[in-house]
């Protein structure tokens, strides 16, 4: 059974660097303020390793990829 995965960032520790759009363009994009806008919140599974790698990369751990219980 495939899990589910959903980004989810936090509005108060980001500061609008936009390094998770540089890495994930296909699910996040940036606001006029260089903020990030999540274009889709569900991870397909081909998108997972490059969703942990941004998660991991925000300098501000501002990006989160939680489970979904099904």
């Amino acid at each position: 059974m495939t899990r589910i995965r959903n980004l989810r960032v936090d509005r108060l520790a980001c500061t609008g660097r936009g390094l998770c759009a540089e890495l994930l363009p296909e699910l996040i994009g940036l606001d006029e303020w260089g903020y990030p806008v999540l274009k889709d919140r569900t991870v397909p599974a081909h998108l997972r390793a490059h969703a942990r790698r941004a998660v991991t990369a925000c300098p501000r751990l501002a990006l989160h990829l939680d489970r979904v219980r099904p």
